[in-house]
């Protein structure tokens, strides 16, 4: 027998109403489902779609799943302890079938309370002290010759625009500032540096 299939197996199939519930609940349990990442779970251990309905049903009745609850937390959580923009955010939302109309609304009462730009300074401030200590451990081994003046100024921007802009923060706002943190003028992506 292959080790994948002993990790991976399929889950046990169940065949009662009771027992998928149950099933349902133990998922929660663990965190919280959208609406499509909990019927495609329950698919999984069961066949009959009428009894996925049903349970759906219930669990929505009971408020246990809700897309716009699910969507509002989702966007908290990720705002807040993993300083991740709006981009970022919508697309792993979507990712996990959230209907846009409760995405937008998650994402508009969230930008009410916090302020993206300092989201973005904090990851620029993080990112440029990384950057920081590793070019100064890797200074001392390689000849400074390497790089020109004006590339070894502008050595930390590239990673930090990069690292920024995955996080799902928008082009403008981290050239901004980045600008006022590094009061360097930041190249658009595709410019010509020289």
């Amino acid at each position: 027998m292959l080790y994948s299939s002993l990790v991976f197996s399929e889950p046990r199939q169940i065949d009662s109403e009771s027992a998928l519930y149950d099933a349902a609940i133990k998922i929660l349990m663990r965190r919280a489902h959208s609406v499509h990442e909990m019927k495609q779970a329950l698919e999984r251990r069961c066949e009959n779609q009428s009894l996925v309905r049903k349970v759906m049903t219930r669990l929505k009745s009971a408020g246990l799943i809700d897309d716009a609850r699910y969507a509002s937390l989702f966007v908290r959580h990720r705002t807040e302890s993993r300083k991740q923009g709006k981009f970022r955010i919508a697309r792993d939302l979507r990712a996990r079938g959230v209907p846009d109309r409760h995405i937008e609304a998650a994402l508009w009462e969230t930008a009410q309370q916090i302020d993206e730009a300092e989201l973005v300074r904090q990851r620029i401030k993080r990112k440029l002290r990384a950057f920081k200590s590793w070019a100064t451990d890797r200074m001392a081994f390689v000849d400074s010759t390497i790089l020109t003046p004006a590339e070894e100024a502008a050595a930390p921007a590239k990673p930090a625009v990069t690292y920024t802009g995955r996080a799902g923060f928008p082009a403008d706002l981290v050239r901004r500032e980045l600008k006022s943190i590094t009061r360097e003028d930041i190249p658009e992506p595709g410019a010509d540096p020289g």
